[in-house]
Parts: structure tokens; sequence; C-alpha cells
């Protein structure tokens, strides 16, 4: 922790000396002693960020050692000191590592560890109403006590009065990820459900699934298949000197232990269960107003460990022209902005390319 002190542990000296040794400790965000009660001709520079110890015994060195402390004098709340070792001519490195815990946070799961005291279920909407009121149908027949959210961004809202469901109203247009932004801002359980507002609940649609699975690994997102399609990807990143690659690619890396249908992997579809508290840390980046999936697990890459199960689904509501006119106006009026424009293709291009300062970007798959 900053500001503390530790005895540094693993320190010592083996073997038998007949000739004085120095040693020579060096650090650099903060000071080095010793507990060891010897005199200033054995040991130079205590409370420095130099300490240098000079003896002719291998015992009395071995026991100095044993008892070298290091205080962290700066106040930082994640940083490693690499702390050298030098003797005669051999000079070794090792970390002290200076972390500030963060409290922890922790979610009532309730009496009986519900599906309703642990997951919301969280959606964004833009016009289509008649979309979104078949979703909460759906959602009602197989969960009809979990809380939804949903964030709208239409021109013209409708209210959407039904039981734990709660609505928020967002400027017109304001977009994609900055709805989802809001959605999960509201949650206050350690789960939730992501969904879009065209999908359909079925019977395979198991929420308890995707919760054993967080429950029982290490795992931030774990997603499933909408319609049969599970479209995950991997995500490769690579430094370089003047500008880092990301390459995307289709598949996983591996099977996840202890859940055969299961696999790690980069991303996921838009049909995932997330820990609360992890995936905000990353969250949307609001500038991305219409098509955006992908850039969210760019963004999580690194801090998000993500999984995928092939035996969980999701149904995806019909993609045939609607027949009423009314029905027909609205998706029509959608797709206007849904459509990805090549403006957008290139505002998104150049929004990775800076923001992850990227000289090359592929997709494939």
């Amino acid at each position: 922790m900053p500001l503390h002190t530790i005895v540094i542990p693993g320190l010592g000296f083996h073997g038998i000396s007949t000739e004085k040794v120095q040693v020579i400790l060096r650090a650099s965000f903060g000071t080095l002693n010793t507990l060891a009660d010897t005199s200033k001709d054995v040991v130079h520079g205590r409370g420095g960020k130099e300490l240098r110890i000079s003896t002719s015994s291998g015992k009395l060195l071995d026991h100095i050692l044993k008892h070298v402390t290091y205080t962290s004098t700066v106040f930082l709340i994640n940083a490693v000191d690499m702390v050298s070792f030098e003797t005669g001519s051999y000079c070794v490195k090792f970390p002290v590592t200076i972390r500030q815990l963060p409290l922890p946070k922790l979610f009532d799961p309730g009496p009986g560890n519900h599906v309703r005291d642990l997951v919301t279920i969280t959606t964004k909407t833009f016009l289509r109403y008649h979309k979104l009121r078949v979703l909460l149908k759906s959602i009602r027949e197989f969960y009809p006590d979990v809380k939804v959210i949903v964030a709208d961004d239409s021109e013209h809202p409708e209210k959407i009065e039904e039981a734990n469901v709660e609505h928020f109203i967002m400027p017109f247009g304001k977009g994609w990820f900055a709805g989802r932004n809001l959605a999960v801002s509201q949650v206050t359980t350690k789960y939730y459900l992501w969904v879009d507002d065209d999908c359909l609940f079925t019977q395979n649609t198991k929420i308890e699934k995707l919760v054993e699975v967080l429950e029982n690994t290490n795992l931030d997102v774990v997603g499933g298949h909408l319609n049969g399609n599970d479209f995950k990807f991997k995500i490769f990143y690579e430094e370089g000197e003047d500008g880092n690659c990301l390459h995307i690619r289709s598949g996983s890396f591996h099977p996840l232990q202890g859940f055969p249908n299961c696999v790690i992997t980069g991303g996921v579809i838009n049909f995932f269960l997330a820990r609360t508290e992890e995936t905000r840390r990353v969250g949307f980046d609001p500038k991305l107003q219409r098509v955006a999936h992908v850039e969210f697990f760019m963004d999580g890459l690194g801090n998000l460990l993500v999984g995928s199960c092939n035996d969980i689904g999701i149904g995806h509501q019909s993609r045939d022209l609607a027949t009423d006119s009314q029905q027909a106006a609205v998706e029509k009026n959608y797709s206007k902005f849904r459509t990805n424009t090549q403006e957008q293709i290139r505002m998104k291009l150049s929004l990775h390319y800076f923001k992850n300062r990227l000289k090359c970007y592929t997709r494939t798959g």
C-alpha cells in the first residue's frame, strides 16, 4: 500500500564469505532500511533510496538482508518500483508493487438467489415501439418479475407503463452507445443482461445458466447465440514504436473449463450477461451513435474476460416488411438512422486510429 513499510521477502545470503562483501540496494519510489541492529560501518544510507551493506560475515549479511524494509514515500495507487540488488559485477532487479486496494462492492443476492435479485435486463430502443412491446411481452412470459431498463432516444417518445419496467427518455437521436451507458448506469444488481429491442425470449433463453457461468468462473461477460448464430470473435493487439495494430478474427481461444458448451473468446453477440461494476468501468463510447458493438470489446481488451456459450440463446423478431402501414413507415424511418453510411464508417475508423493509436486495423470473418 502507498506510504506503508514492508519487509522485503526473499532476500538473503547463502554461502560462506571469507572476504568483505558489499551489497547495494537502490529504489526509485521509496526508501530502504533494515531492522537489523548493526553499526554504521556495516550499513550505510538508512532511510534513503540507496542502502549499502559491507561485511565479511556471511551470517550477518544474511541476517541484515532478511530484515531489509521498503517504505513507500509517494502516494501512488498502482505502480511498480524495480529495486536493484548489486554485488560485485552482478546486478539483479526485483519488483516492489505499490497498490492502493479498492473498497469491495457487494451486491445483495436476496434470500434465495433468484434471477430477479441478481439480474436486470437492459435494452436501447429508437422509434420501434412495436418491436419493444413484443420483446417485453416475451420477457414477461418467462421472467415476469425481473426488472427491465429501457433507454429511449426517439423523437416522440411513447409511454411504456408496465410493471418492473423503467423507461428513461434521452435527447432525440443521442445514439446507440449513449443509450447503453444510460441503461447500464441505472442497474443496481450484480449482473445485467443486454438484449436488442427486436429480440425475442424463447424456451432457450435461460438467464440462470448464464448466471451460473459468471458465478463459477472469472469471466466478466458471457454471451449466447441469436437464432443459432453466436458471432464470437477474437481480438489480437500488437504494440509498435510508431503505432499499434489491432486484428479481429472470428472464433475462440479455447474451451472454458467446467462448461463444455462454452469457450473463452474476445467478443460476443448483442445478447450477453455482464458483471455490472466491471463493465461500467469500461463504458460505451458515446461518439459511436449508429452502428457499434465490437468497439465495446475493443475498449474492454485487457480489462474484461469474455466467454460464449452455444447452448443458451435468444430469438429474433421477423425481419419481414411490416404489413401494418404505420409500422412500415416507422421501419422505413428507422432504417434511415440505422444504416451505416460511408461517413459513419470513416468517422469510426478515424476514432479508432486516433484513440487507440493505431497504424493498422484488420477484420475478417
